[in-house]
């Protein structure tokens, strides 16, 4: 049986990894820090041990041969703890001699991201968050390539993607645009016409599962998600559908309001979260998509859940609608 172990498994991706490999038929070895927040699909083995012992994490995950990076540290903290988890990541995978996987983001390219982003588009890090990212990728693929050299067993694979949805809570569609939904609110972070990348978490783990269970063909690999690319119009529109759909119907209909830039602004310079917020928010102006066709060529992956099913399976996931068994 192939074996995955996964890092973090009680964050949002890292559970929905849990699924995705798990009802393909691996065995699954959940890393945590704490018991699990939901109980685990049935033959999953828990591994609660601290990543940053990786000779204690890779005996107790002997035999795996893909290591799934979910580490996700709070948004606040992500500058200072980011790297230093991807390093003990990797050290757990070499020594396992595994693939170390990692869902990367759109961070890399910078404030000057292209509307259509390919494997091989140059990278323009110019904000830290940017630069962590990058960095990641790098110390990726040297371990990748020096382990090669080396006749070592590590492998790595990054599989980009767009904002997260899906799988509970913690993302720009909880904390911001469906906060008000029961009460009729929508807010939107962005112009209303602009492109915008997301991903369906469910989909992103089974695109991970078909990566993993095909041979590796390099040390190191970038591949691209494409998810949805919607407009702000076309999320609302299909959120308000959703919502209908769920038996959410407020009285005075549905209405959509600006996220409160201004106010995150005279914030900032007080609240560090404001600033880490303030300093992304050109991904809501430039118009960005991934192009998923080296990814779609590379493995069969199985068709998209459709973007109204998504959807409604993302708003019961946060505890709005009644009609939970229709999706």
């Amino acid at each position: 049986m192939k074996t995955v172990l996964i890092l973090g498994a009680n964050g949002r991706f890292g559970l929905a990894a849990v699924h995705a490999f798990a009802h393909a038929g691996w065995r699954v070895l959940a890393q945590t820090r704490r018991a699990a927040a939901v109980p685990w699909p049935q033959g999953v083995q828990p591994l609660q041990l601290a990543v940053d012992d990786p000779a204690a994490l890779a005996t107790a995950a002997a035999g795996a041969s893909v290591v799934v990076h979910a580490l996700n540290p709070p948004y606040a903290q992500w500058q200072s703890q980011a790297l230093s988890l991807l390093h003990q990541g990797l050290a757990v995978a070499d020594q396992l001699g595994a693939r170390l996987m990692l869902p990367g983001n759109v961070y890399n390219y910078g404030t000057q991201i292209r509307p259509q982003l390919r494997e091989s588009d140059p990278q323009l890090p110019d904000h830290p968050k940017a630069q962590i990212r990058a960095a990641m990728e790098q110390a990726m693929c040297a371990a990748a390539e020096a382990a090669h050299a080396q006749g070592h067993g590590l492998r790595c694979v990054v599989i980009r993607a767009g904002d997260f949805f899906g799988g509970g809570s913690g993302s720009w569609l909880d904390l911001a645009v469906v906060k008000n939904l029961t009460r009729g609110k929508l807010v939107y972070p962005g112009p209303l016409d602009v492109p915008h990348a997301w991903a369906y978490l469910p989909d992103l783990a089974q695109a991970f599962e078909r990566v993993a269970a095909a041979p590796a063909i390099a040390p190191y690999e970038v591949l691209h998600f494409a998810g949805h690319t919607l407009t702000g119009q076309e999320l609302l529109r299909g959120l308000v559908t959703a919502a209908s759909a769920l038996g959410v119907r407020p009285a005075q209909g549905f209405r959509t309001g600006a996220f409160p830039w201004g106010w995150i602004r005279a914030l900032a310079p007080l609240h560090r979260p404001w600033r880490e917020v303030l300093e992304m928010r050109y991904l809501w102006l430039r118009p960005h998509a991934l192009d998923g066709s080296a990814l779609s060529h590379r493995v069969a992956l199985p068709a998209a859940t459709p973007l109204d099913v998504a959807l409604q399976r993302s708003l019961v996931a946060l505890g709005i609608g009644v009609a939970a068994t229709s999706v």
